[in-house]
């Protein structure tokens, strides 16, 4: 009894066993279907990051066709699983796409500097339908596009127009915390990065040489700001906020090229509606610009809104040979109308063709496109304009230092500047008393070397070094003019120049140079 009873109980234990086996295989092979339905992102990388290839390697894999599938399958991954962050495109490679890349929310979109995002050949695609764009028409947040290039293939697509809104790289609708940096984008038809009711923008790092349209364009944005960026202007200009506030544009280096599509101007501030009353640009170097170096402008008729545009501050820039445009009037340094209390201080214009700075609208001086009113005024303190040149279009009458072409509404009020060798004078419907009249002694003028001879000290690079002469705007700034940032012995008074009130700025009086000062320098 004992026996058999023992032996019923192993049957028992077997059949429970072999029930229990064929559960856990069906399980298996369940769980091995769902496996098989998921993308093999799971079994071959470690989150946050998925990758696509183009070798085989990636977790998502191209070859060269039709690749906006794979990335965008890539994209919608992420964006479905919230424990991914980034799609990461393998290099080198790359990338031929015929369709838009959607990226979404809290997404990170970046790659090697050999992985290239190519538009394909004859895209047709319709205007306005960008490489990259945001997957919700609301708009998404919290975005990162970086560290690759894009070849947006100009020549591959002649049959549409430049700057009619083809081929745009990037075109976000109402997003929040959006950052484009580290990128190539070149050669295409439109924008680098246009935006649009968006808020939180940050642009920088990038290069761009000889896109379609503007390389970064905000409109009706909030808190934007564009740095170290190296941009080639094709068509119209490097960086472009319109009804925007709450700007900062600086330490850029642009440039244009000298061709019919070469461009307008290197900085453009638009203003038809709305508040744009924190604008500030400085630290960049503007030069060979088609158009202005910067244009500065409002054509908002409303009463509500038409007081709105002021105090954009336009400081410590260097500009030179900007306004090569034979075509147009509106060239020079720094053209504006219908902004008020503009204040363009700490800047060196040189070489500008027409005049350094210019009250005038874009028809080529009068009113019509600038706003009526009470009066705008622009202070002009503390900058250096030397050689400025006629423009080529109907060259008489320009190549003044300032011009003011819009005197019924527009005052300039000038004051410590130092104006020199500029062709045709120095004012035209303007006027100041306590400018000065002199050559500043730069330490190279031929290379741009703009610092001021001094035969106290001057820093050329890598160290401070004396000079035989002393340029007459050191010490020779506005008397209210913050100078603590200039290094001892400063003169208790700002530099007229790019480096007035910055730690390079050319030193005072007979203050020896020591190694001291080189290391209080470096240490800042």
């Amino acid at each position: 009894m004992y026996n058999r009873n023992n032996n019923a109980l192993n049957h028992n234990q077997a059949r429970l066993i072999s029930s229990i086996n064929k559960g856990l295989g069906i399980f298996f092979l369940v769980g091995c279907l769902i496996l098989a339905s998921v993308p093999t992102v799971l079994c071959r990388t470690t989150a946050p990051i998925v990758y696509v290839a183009g070798d085989g390697s990636g977790d998502f894999n191209c070859d060269g066709k039709d690749d906006h599938i794979q990335i965008n399958q890539a994209l919608k991954f992420v964006a479905d699983n919230s424990k991914y962050t980034t799609v990461y495109l393998k290099g080198p490679f790359t990338y031929v796409i015929d369709d838009t890349l959607l990226i979404g929310s809290n997404t990170i979109l970046e790659g090697d500097s050999t992985a290239v995002i190519k538009l394909v050949d004859n895209a047709g695609w319709a205007t306005m339908k960008p490489l990259i764009k945001q997957m919700s028409s609301y708009g998404n947040n919290n975005i990162v596009i970086r560290g690759f290039e894009v070849d947006v293939n100009h020549d591959g697509n002649l049959k549409v127009a430049k700057g009619k809104g083809y081929y745009n790289v990037i075109y976000f609708l109402y997003c929040k915390n959006v950052t484009v940096c580290d990128m190539h984008m070149h050669d295409g038809h439109g924008d680098g990065l246009r935006i649009k009711y968006s808020e939180n923008i940050q642009f920088y790092n990038n290069t761009i040489y000889r896109l379609g349209h503007d390389g970064m364009f905000a409109i009706e944005c909030q808190n934007v700001e564009a740095w170290n960026n190296t941009i080639t202007c094709r068509t119209n200009s490097a960086l472009r906020v319109w009804n925007s506030n709450h700007v900062k544009l600086h330490d850029n280096l642009i440039d244009s090229f000298y061709h019919w599509s070469a461009g307008g101007p290197g900085i453009q501030v638009e203003k038809s509606a709305g508040i744009m009353d924190d604008i500030e640009i400085y630290n960049n170097t503007i030069h060979h610009t088609y158009g202005p170096g910067i244009w500065l402008f409002s054509y908002d008729t409303s009463s509500a809104t038409r007081d709105q545009g002021k105090n954009v501050h336009i400081h410590h820039n260097i500009f030179y040979n900007t306004g090569t445009n034979p075509s147009i009037t509106w060239v020079g340094g720094i053209i504006t109308n219908g902004f008020e209390d503009t204040v363009i201080e700490n800047n060196v214009f040189d070489s500008i063709y027409h005049s350094a700075i210019a009250h005038m609208d874009m028809t080529g001086g009068s009113s019509t496109y600038a706003p009526a009113g009470d009066g705008y005024t622009t202070i002009v303190r503390n900058n250096i304009i030397v050689n400025t040149l006629p423009r080529t279009k109907e060259p008489s009458g320009t190549g003044y230092g300032v011009i003011n072409y819009l005197p019924g509404t527009h005052t300039f009020v000038l004051e410590n500047n130092c104006l020199y060798n500029n062709k045709a004078g120095n004012y035209k419907n303007c006027a100041s008393t306590t400018d000065i009249y002199a050559d500043p002694l730069f330490a190279d003028l031929e290379n741009h070397d703009y610092h001021l001879k001094s035969k106290a000290g001057r820093w050329n690079g890598e160290r401070w070094v004396k000079d035989k002469v002393t340029s007459p705007c050191i010490d020779a700034g506005y008397s209210l003019s913050d100078y603590a940032n200039e290094p001892e012995d400063n003169g208790d008074r700002i530099n007229i120049g790019r480096y007035g009130n910055t730690i390079y700025a050319s030193l005072s009086g007979t203050y020896p140079v020591d190694n001291m000062r080189i290391l209080y320098l470096r240490n800042l």
